[in-house]
């Protein structure tokens, strides 16, 4: 018997897509398997070191031979994320050469660790600037075009340093968890446009790791990451406003979730005290845990009321 993923090839011929930060590692990773699979690519490097100095366009034009030679179609571009200039320019030249971009793959990154402490400003602004302010500025710059045509997959990228965080790279862990704000508006606001957005959550060996000991990790390149990332790009996914994460082989889904929650009509900072193992309690004995989805702000916002109007119907039927 085949294997499922054999049995139809999920390919990208006629798609156009950007991938920031696609010169080494996961992004390289991410280019290679959609140009392998019949998509355009603009591969986006500043070419950097880790801490995003030094830029070296070669980088990104090496990536881009390579397609090429096997070929597939590329281009380089060395247009910095970090500036709204920067994110128009990238993807303007996805629209300049091939009038069209499909596919936005946000993995642009630097790092400099840092206390909440002693983290210098420029330290802390140039890793926001990069992840952070770097999503925003290429999906405002791909989102009309996108809606426009009608169609859309966009690809962000968070990290476990972000959903659960991580001692001394407080600009990284916020910029990561900034990603979750940046995913659910643009999946609401591309709902109605066939414009779906996600959120990556890799863990991969890469430059990033470099000065921790990895001798005892199991095997996690980044190739082990790419075909999660070329799933949630294809025009087949199903899923809009996820967190998937792949790390070591392992792909789960992560998500924002509640308990039941408790009522009152009124509250004193006593009564709170007082109710917070029943509001922090997950089970078993409580077991339901609520996850409200796409559209939980709504649902977050139904579920309150509804809470409130039962238990006060139950109260005035009790005093009655």
């Amino acid at each position: 018997m085949s294997h499922p993923s054999q049995d139809a090839d999920l390919r990208f011929d006629g798609r156009v897509a950007v991938v920031t930060g696609g010169g080494r590692g996961l992004g390289r990773a991410y280019a290679l398997l959609l140009a392998q699979r019949g998509c355009k690519v603009v591969v986006n490097d500043l070419g950097g070191a880790i801490r995003g100095d030094g830029p070296d366009t070669s980088v990104a034009q090496n990536l881009v031979d390579e397609i090429v030679a096997a070929g597939g179609e590329a281009i380089a571009n060395a247009d910095s994320v970090a500036t709204p200039e920067g994110g128009r320019a990238i993807v303007q030249a996805a629209l300049d050469t091939w009038g069209r971009i499909d596919v936005l793959i946000h993995n642009a990154g630097n790092v400099r660790y840092g206390s909440i402490r002693d983290v210098s400003y420029d330290d802390f602004r140039s890793v926001v600037d990069v992840h952070l302010m770097g999503a925003f500025h290429v999906v405002q710059a791909a989102f009309g075009p996108m809606c426009d045509a009608g169609y859309g997959r966009i690809v962000l990228t968070s990290s476990v340093g972000g959903i659960y965080g991580n001692e001394n790279c407080v600009n990284y862990g916020m910029s990561k968890a900034g990603m979750l704000g940046l995913n659910n508006i643009a999946a609401l606001e591309g709902e109605a446009f066939g414009v779906k957005c996600n959120t990556i959550v890799p863990g991969a060996v890469t430059r990033m790791a470099e000065g921790i000991d990895i001798s005892q990790y199991p095997p996690m390149g980044p190739e082990l990451v790419a075909p999660v990332v070329g799933w949630l790009a294809h025009e087949s996914c199903p899923v809009t406003g996820e967190m998937i994460a792949s790390m070591a082989g392992r792909i789960s889904r992560a998500f924002v979730a509640e308990t039941r929650g408790v009522y009152r009509p009124q509250w004193s900072i006593e009564d709170v005290a007082a109710a917070s193992p029943a509001f922090h309690d997950k089970g078993p004995d409580n077991p339901q845990v609520l996850d409200f989805g796409l559209h939980g702000h709504v649902e977050h916002i139904g579920y309150s009321f509804a809470m409130a109007r039962s238990e006060a119907l139950i109260g005035n039927t009790v005093d009655n």
